[in-house]
């Protein structure tokens, strides 16, 4: 039961991320600025 939870909290915190990260890319005004913030992510870890 706890492994159960604990595997649907951590597929919740994934998704929430995965939003945030598409959120942020989505709001680039243009490719380079899209590609900047690729990179951004890629060297940071993806945390914003």
């Amino acid at each position: 039961m706890i492994a159960f939870l604990v595997e649907k909290l951590s597929n919740w915190f994934e998704t929430a991320e995965r939003s945030r990260r598409e959120a942020y890319l989505a709001a680039s005004s243009d490719i380079v600025q899209l590609e900047q913030r690729i990179r951004s992510l890629e060297t940071s870890g993806y945390s914003l």
